[in-house]
């Protein structure tokens, strides 16, 4: 069975393409037109070990939150379709990963029920072009959508990069977990018999 969505989303802001394959090999192909959000798409695709194409033309003459946003809520939809019945999986992941200074701690429930708990310190506003408060916006949408619990700690962090970084990396890891095929699980891994809604 394919576990492999793609999904378009199009709006006055922005229109959004997004290809997932949950059993891939780490590829990616993503252009946004915001380099540091592309760079950390990569690492979720990478370390997640699921395959992402993501094409996203967005109105970046205002600014990049519509692109994150939309981006970021097309992708929840495509590990959610992609995930199809979440039978047979593991359900639950989680990830303690350092990246120098930095430590990041995450958990994902495949729950079907959107839920985020996000604490990160302080950091500079901006890398680059990217600001750094989209990123629990990125985690909040990524949620809404792909209806999974998801709790990220930045347990230590200084440098802007890392801290975010090292968020995505975890998360990609503890969503490889939860993703993957259990043999011993036979049907959906809850005692509702459903991991589709509440």
């Amino acid at each position: 069975m394919n576990r492999t969505a793609r999904v378009e989303r199009s709006t006055k802001e922005s229109s959004v393409l997004v290809e997932v394959d949950l059993d891939g090999t780490g590829t990616s192909d993503i252009h946004t037109g915001v380099p540091f959000f592309d760079h950390m798409l990569a690492q979720l695709a990478k370390h997640g070990g699921l395959d992402l194409v993501v094409r996203t033309v967005g109105d970046l003459e205002v600014d990049a939150h519509h692109t994150v946003e939309d981006t970021s809520l097309a992708l929840g939809t495509a590990i959610n379709e992609a995930l199809g019945d979440r039978a047979g999986l593991r359900r639950f992941g989680d990830a303690l990963v350092p990246l120098d200074e930095c430590l990041v701690q995450s958990a994902v429930d495949l729950s079907g029920r959107p839920y985020l708990v996000h604490e990160e310190p302080q950091i500079v506003e901006l890398i680059g072009s990217y600001d750094t408060t989209l990123t629990r916006h990125i985690w909040e949408s990524i949620v809404a959508t792909a209806q999974i619990t998801l709790h990220v700690r930045v347990l230590s962090g200084r440098n802007a990069h890392h801290v975010v970084e090292a968020q995505f990396k975890s998360v990609a890891r503890s969503l490889r977990d939860a993703v993957a095929r259990d043999v011993r699980v036979v049907g959906v891994p809850s005692t509702k018999g459903t991991l589709t809604g509440a």
